[in-house]
């Protein structure tokens, strides 16, 4: 595994995450003062990494040439730069390719990727294309295998269930590397480095004095069960909140509460319905701009 490219690409999405930030960010005040003007309700993000994980993609498990043909396109694309590339398209403000989907058909060579198109910006949709950074590798990955490309769209949490039950060849959909999926497919290298982020409405200063991820955890301790928190369900944050030894989190006395997407958590939060919504950082950042220019 190549770390110095993970790394490059920490730094690459730590540059690009602009929203509010715990301590006291001026773009946090001035958002929130916005916000305030002009009646709006919006969301910021608290710009604290509250877990450390990594993203793979995940094989068939009776496909281990599969797997090494994956692991060794993972290294190249590393190695050449290539998915700098394709990152800094998404979070360096370069030009999202668009990747079509062939219908599935038994009778010819194709890879079969299972995903989740409702996570910013490693897989969502556009119209009939597929976009994100999971989507353009795997249009190089068919490519570079000589097969077509076939992309089932689903729950998340049925992603690494369809690769178990053979439905689908391999799973990417920002799926974090943990014990519990390695019950269902085989990890392959690592490709990102990710967090989880808290995102709150804009005019709530609760963690404006926050440095560390313990400072936000000890503020989300004291919330009880009859505060909600938003995730989109099967996800780390979901975890996170409700506890897991595996995953070595205590859990949250608040509710978690699960959606198909966290877009439609952090609605349900300005709405009011729910305290704050918990998500990866990257497409929390996604999220909450896209939401925010509508509001």
């Amino acid at each position: 595994m190549k770390m110095k490219k993970l790394v490059s690409l920490v730094l690459v999405a730590a540059c690009t995450l602009s929203l509010v930030a715990c301590g006291g960010s001026k773009s946090g005040s001035d958002e929130s003062t916005a916000s305030k003007d002009s009646g709006a309700v919006t969301a910021k993000v608290i710009d604290i990494d509250l877990t450390d994980e990594e993203y793979a993609f995940g094989v068939d498990k009776n496909q281990p040439e599969l797997l090494d043909q994956v692991n060794d396109f993972i290294d190249k694309i590393q190695d050449d730069g290539t998915l700098d590339e394709i990152c800094d398209k998404y979070f360096g403000g370069g030009e999202p390719e668009a990747v079509e989907s062939a219908e599935l058909d038994s009778s010819k060579d194709q890879l079969v990727i299972a995903t989740n198109a409702a996570f910013e910006p490693f897989e969502y949709t556009k119209g009939d294309s597929y976009y994100g950074i999971d989507m353009e590798i795997a249009k190089l990955l068919a490519d570079d295998l000589g097969k077509e490309l076939v992309i089932q769209n689903m729950d998340f949490d049925a992603v690494c269930l369809s690769v178990s039950q053979q439905k689908c060849d391999i799973a990417m959909a920002g799926l974090t590397i943990n014990e519990e999926r390695e019950e269902y497919v085989t990890f392959t290298h690592s490709y990102y480095k990710a967090s989880q982020r808290l995102i709150v409405p804009s005019d709530d200063t609760t963690f404006d004095d926050c440095k560390t991820a313990d400072d936000v955890a000890e503020l989300l301790g004291k919330l009880t069960k009859d505060d909600s928190i938003g995730v989109q369900a099967g996800t780390t944050a979901q975890y996170y909140i409700e506890g897991d030894a595996d995953w070595g989190f205590d859990g949250l006395p608040a509710t978690c509460v699960t959606y198909k997407s966290g877009s439609l958590a952090v609605q349900d939060m300005l709405n009011g319905n729910i305290k704050y919504v918990i998500i990866d950082a990257a497409p929390a950042t996604a999220i909450t701009e896209s939401i925010n220019e509508m509001q």
